[in-house]
């Protein structure tokens, strides 16, 4: 099987601009940002929860707490990832009770990498509320799960991949939309 890129979705500036307008976003439904911290889902959903806290630092000037979550244990396919899944830190250095937390992710998809995220937050804290802010939904939902704040919707076949690279990762921002051809 070989993958190959089909379209370019988000560009850098594309992406900035997402995640400016979702810091917005975020800024508005909450009147503020009192009470309000920012939770990314480890690999991807953590460099982007940091951008958010920097850009609401800049819009409101007041420094939100930003962490990271590792959901490896939550998840439902944990026994098809190997014997030796990779677990790391969960960097969630302060107190989510009653707060609102905004969980970050880079796809949603099927939902079930949210969901392991609510279990795992739960486990943390009990917070007032939890938002969910994506910077793409491509559909395909297997859970009632929906995003409060969407960079991009962007329908998908099932055959196609959504890859999100994140200069702090892969060296470059942007999103792409990739098929999976057999060959």
């Amino acid at each position: 099987m070989r993958i190959v890129e089909k379209h370019k979705v988000m560009d850098d500036m594309g992406m900035k601009r997402a995640l400016t307008r979702i810091a917005h976003e975020i800024i508005e439904k909450n009147k503020g940002v009192e009470n309000v911290v920012i939770i990314g889902i480890r690999r991807r959903g953590g460099p982007l929860a940091d951008r958010l806290g920097e850009i609401i630092r800049n819009i409101e000037g007041v420094d939100i707490p930003v962490g990271i979550l590792d959901i490896t244990l939550y998840r439902d396919d944990l026994t098809t990832l190997g014997p030796n899944p990779q677990v790391h830190r969960t960097e969630v250095n302060f107190n989510i009770n009653d707060k609102v937390i905004v969980l970050v992710d880079d796809v949603l998809y099927t939902g079930r990498t949210v969901r392991a995220a609510l279990d795992a937050l739960i486990d943390i804290g009990r917070p007032r509320s939890i938002q969910l802010a994506v910077l793409v939904d491509r559909g395909h939902r297997e859970l009632p799960i929906k995003a409060d704040y969407i960079g991009k919707n962007t329908p998908t076949s099932k055959s196609e991949i959504i890859t999100v690279k994140v200069e702090e990762i892969d060296g470059k921002d942007e999103v792409l939309i990739e098929e999976k051809l057999n060959e």
